[in-house]
């Protein structure tokens, strides 16, 4: 979505998404157990990397850019994280737990595309015959 286009009614579906995928976020931030591996926000990205990969081939997403906005940059947006993930693999470098950091590092990343690729190959899969992208 180009910015040049927007209109009010852009802006408030994805700061409408964007609100309800912050609070799915603390919700599941809440209800995890705390521990030294961030296992909360690496199935937050996978999930929501997930999600973005299976989107596009939504029928509802692809009649209508203010709900591919809403739930894409919007919830998905406001569920999933790059800088708490970048703070945690911080974090655990500078307490002296490198390997760790490392691997949370490498493994977000991994699963992440992983995911996307799949909810895209499932996705893809779904559609009938002669569904044009």
């Amino acid at each position: 979505m180009s910015t040049r286009h927007l209109a009010a009614t852009d802006l408030a579906v994805v700061a409408a998404g964007g609100a309800v995928g912050a609070l799915l976020r603390l919700a599941v931030d809440t209800a995890a157990p705390d521990t030294l591996f961030p296992w909360p926000t690496l199935a937050i990205n996978v999930v929501g990397a997930f999600v973005l990969g299976v989107l596009p081939a939504l029928a509802v997403v692809r009649r209508s850019r203010r709900v591919a906005a809403a739930l894409g940059p919007g919830v998905l947006g406001g569920f999933t994280t790059v800088s708490a993930w970048a703070g945690q693999v911080r974090g655990l470098a500078d307490t002296g737990h490198v390997g760790l950091a490392g691997a949370v590092l490498a493994l977000t990343l991994a699963a992440g595309l992983a995911a996307a690729a799949l909810g895209r190959h499932l996705a893809h899969r779904a559609e009938p015959p002669g569904a044009v992208e």
